[in-house]
């Protein structure tokens, strides 16, 4: 089964490239099938982890990011695949 976490954030006011940064750099303690990385209006940041695993497996994920940096708590989604084509 291929389950995807998705991590997104909103960057605090003219934070918005500060925040993509830190996103890129995190390192994550396993290595997910793929990873993808994207940025929208209002500085906000979303990624995407794809992994091999159970819907409900403990998996590596992404970091609440340091004070300051974004306007709210990291908004956290897990799906699982359900049409691989």
């Amino acid at each position: 089964m291929t389950v995807a976490l998705m991590w997104e954030a909103r960057a605090a006011q003219g934070r918005g490239a500060e925040l993509l940064a830190w996103a890129r750099a995190q390192q994550l303690a396993a290595e997910p099938l793929r990873r993808e990385t994207f940025r929208a209006p209002e500085d906000r940041v979303l990624v995407i982890t794809w992994w091999d695993a159970p819907y409900d497996a403990d998996l590596p994920e992404l970091p609440e990011p340091g004070p300051g940096l974004v306007t709210r708590a990291v908004h956290r989604w897990r799906f699982e695949s359900v049409d691989a084509s």
